[in-house]
């Protein structure tokens, strides 16, 4: 077990060669957001712009039309690509895995809802996808007993892992060590809880990440980790590693800005912090 230090922002961060173009650096597809969830398209937007913050080229978010459209209208650097209907389904498959094969990497949960279908249509999209995945928020809830691979990193906080695992973290951090490193052998998979000190396991290694604090409860900040983890992977960095880097990074932006939000912390704050972290490089 090792401590995430700075140092590896200087692994992640590196100079970019001058002859780099549009897409050297990832393309990452986020899928979320659904008509009956009102906040759905502010936590798939927050997703997409950490991603981009994280260093990605290119962020496109798959959503039903309603929250695509407010996705599009929520900055002007994000992309959007509408899917009829008011949540996913299993019709929407074809056309998602169609979008796989153009992006590096994928981000799925942000706002995405638990309707029936779209429970569905996760698990047969999770049974496919090959290519680097984050897994949060709402879609974490449909993996109870499933064993996935080494190309997805999980983020769960306290209940949802809860809710998978069987298992209730307690507060001591050996205790949560033991219990991550086992679920994450046992799955097959990368490990990220969330709490005030995250836990990341791919079963033989754990790390432990301290940065963060109390005010980082706040909606949102979760959508946030997940981006950042999603557009490392998408620039070609192995998961276990990524989710290492992401929870440093949002960890850290979150202290940043609690230096002057404290209580009154949000998700955007944490976001327009992520430039201070990864200047902060070689200082």
């Amino acid at each position: 077990m090792f401590d995430v230090e700075s140092s590896i922002l200087k692994e992640v961060y590196k100079v970019r060669p001058e002859k780099s173009h549009k897409g050297n650096f990832g393309k990452l597809l986020i899928i979320g957001g659904s008509k009956r969830y009102t906040g759905a398209p502010a936590l798939a937007s927050y997703a997409a712009i950490a991603s981009l913050r994280a260093g990605s080229d290119i962020v496109l978010v798959a959503a039903p039309t309603r929250t695509a459209d407010i996705v599009a209208r929520f900055s002007p650097n994000l992309i959007s690509e509408p899917f009829e209907g008011d949540y996913f389904t299993r019709k929407h498959l074809k056309g998602i895995m169609g979008l796989v094969k153009e992006h590096d990497a994928v981000c799925i949960g942000s706002g995405l809802g638990m309707e029936k279908e779209t429970q569905k249509f996760v698990k047969e999209f999770i049974s496919k996808i090959k290519k680097p995945c984050v897994i949060d928020a709402d879609a974490i809830k449909v993996l109870k007993g499933k064993r996935l691979g080494h190309n997805f990193v999980l983020t769960p906080h306290a209940y949802e892992f809860y809710h998978i695992s069987g298992e209730k973290p307690k507060y001591d951090i050996m205790s949560r060590v033991k219990i991550v490193k086992k679920f994450s052998k046992k799955t097959g998979t990368i490990v990220l809880l969330k709490g005030p000190i995250d836990i990341i396991s791919d079963g033989a290694q754990t790390a432990i990440n301290k940065t963060g604090n109390p005010y980082m409860t706040t909606g949102g900040t979760g959508d946030v980790l997940a981006g950042i983890c999603g557009g490392i992977l998408a620039q070609g960095f192995e998961p276990f590693k990524a989710a290492c880097a992401a929870a440093y990074i949002t960890g850290k932006a979150g202290d940043l800005a609690a230096k002057t939000k404290g209580p009154s912390l949000i998700a955007t704050d944490v976001i327009e912090k992520l430039p201070d972290v990864v200047r902060s490089v070689g200082k």
